[in-house]
C-alpha cells in the first residue's frame, strides 16, 4: 500500500513555508521537498530488520539554502556547465548569470534548486507519486521564454524512484533538467565510494579543460580512467582521472532516444546492494563528491572528498555552444520530456 504524509521542514529566508513529503511503498521511503523540487532521503531495507539512508544531504532547510552541492536537487534551467555564461540562439546571443568563475553552473545564481514549487501528491497502482510544478519567467538568469516545468517522482513497491520530466516555453529557449542526488549505497555518512563498483554504458566521454567545460572531442573511453563499460572499482584510477566530475556519451541504438535504457549499474560489494540507472538523456555525469570536503551533512555527520557519488542523467554540457552535440533547444509549441528511473535492489 501506498501513502504520503506531510511535513514542516522550515521557513525560508524570505519567509516562505517549505514542506517534505514522505513518500512510501514496500519497504522503502522517499523524503522529497518543495524547496527545489529535491529528494532529500531514500531509506531501503539493510537485511537486518532495519534501514538505511542512501542519500547525502543536509541537516536541515537552512543548510540547503547555503550549500553550494545542490544535494538532491532538480537542476534547471540548464544543468551542468555553459562556457562563457552566454549562448546564441536563432542569431540572438543570451548573457546568462555567471556564477562559476566566467560560466553558468546549473542554472545561475538562483536557478530552480532555489524556488519554491508547487506539489502535489497522490497513489497510482501501487505507487506513491509527487508532482512538482513551477513557472520560470522571461529572463530568469539570462534565459529567453517563460517556461512551465514539470518534475514527477514515482516510488513503486519494488524501490525504483522514477523522474518524468516535461517543459513547454512560449519562445525559443535551451532546456537541460537533471536529478543531482548524492549516492552512497552503505549508507549516509558511511565512508566513501570508493570501494564502490560502476558500469557505465558508454564507449566515449567528453574531456573538459581546466573550467571543467567540454573540449568539444567526443573520446573513447577505451585504455582510459574512464572506461566503466564493465565493473570497475571506482577508486580505482580516480587519482589518474583527477578525480570524476565528467559526462559519459551514452550508447544506444538508432531510434531509442526516447525510450528509457539502461545505462549504469552502481554495486556496493559489503552491503549486496545495488542500483540501476535508467534514462532517455543522452549523457550522465559522473561525480565523485570532490568538492564535499567538510561539508555539514545529515544526522551530525560531516562529509569528506568522495563521500557520496552523483550518477545525472542529463543533456550535455555546453550544448547551447556546441551544434554538434544534441539539441538542447525547446520552441513555443513542443513539449521538453525526459525520462530517468533509480531502480535498488538488496
Amino acid at each position: 500500500m501506498a501513502s504520503c504524509d506531510r511535513t514542516i521542514l522550515g521557513i525560508t529566508r524570505d519567509g516562505h513555508e517549505a514542506s517534505a513529503f514522505h513518500l512510501r511503498a514496500g519497504d522503502f521511503e522517499a523524503v522529497f521537498s518543495d524547496f527545489g523540487a529535491r529528494w532529500l532521503s531514500f531509506l531501503v531495507p539493510d537485511g537486518k530488520d532495519g534501514r538505511d539512508d542512501l542519500l547525502l544531504g543536509c541537516p536541515d532547510l537552512a543548510g540547503y539554502e547555503v550549500s553550494d552541492a545542490y544535494f538532491g536537487a532538480t537542476v534547471g534551467r540548464y544543468a551542468n556547465r555553459i562556457a562563457g555564461a552566454s549562448f546564441r540562439l536563432d542569431g540572438r546571443e543570451y548573457r546568462l548569470a555567471a556564477n562559476n568563475g566566467q560560466n553558468h553552473l546549473h542554472g545561475g545564481k538562483v536557478g530552480f534548486d532555489r524556488r519554491i514549487w508547487k506539489a502535489r501528491a497522490f497513489e497510482a497502482s501501487g505507487s506513491a507519486c509527487i508532482v512538482f510544478e513551477l513557472e520560470s519567467p522571461d529572463g530568469e538568469e539570462g534565459y529567453p521564454g517563460a517556461m512551465s516545468v514539470r518534475t514527477t517522482f514515482r516510488l513503486s513497491p519494488e524501490g525504483t524512484v522514477g523522474i518524468l520530466y516535461e517543459a513547454k516555453a512560449d519562445a525559443p529557449t535551451v532546456i537541460g533538467l537533471t536529478q543531482h542526488a548524492y549516492f552512497n549505497l552503505a549508507g549516509n555518512g558511511r565512508g566513501d565510494i570508493l570501494d564502490h563498483e560502476l558500469r557505465i554504458e558508454a564507449s566515449r566521454y567528453l574531456p573538459v579543460d581546466g573550467n571543467l567545460i567540454p573540449t568539444g572531442e567526443m573520446a573513447p573511453v577505451e585504455g582510459s580512467p574512464f572506461d566503466f563499460r564493465s565493473l570497475r572499482r571506482v577508486g580505482r584510477d580516480i587519482r589518474e582521472a583527477g578525480g570524476y566530475d565528467h559526462c559519459f556519451v551514452l550508447d544506444r541504438a538508432p531510434g531509442d532516444a526516447h525510450q528509457a535504457a539502461e545505462c549504469a549499474e552502481l554495486r556496493h560489494p559489503a552491503t549486496g546492494r545495488s542500483m540501476k540507472v535508467s534514462t532517455t538523456m543522452p549523457g550522465i555525469q559522473l561525480y565523485t563528491g570532490n568538492f564535499l570536503e567538510g561539508a555539514a551533512g545529515k544526522d551530525g555527520r560531516i562529509y569528506r572528498k568522495h563521500s557520496g557519488l552523483c550518477l545525472e542523467t542529463e543533456c550535455f554540457p555546453d550544448s547551447p555552444n556546441r551544434p554538434d552535440f544534441p539539441s538542447c533547444v525547446l520552441r513555443p509549441g513542443d513539449t521538453w520530456r525526459e525520462e530517468t528511473r533509480y531502480s535498488f535492489s538488496l
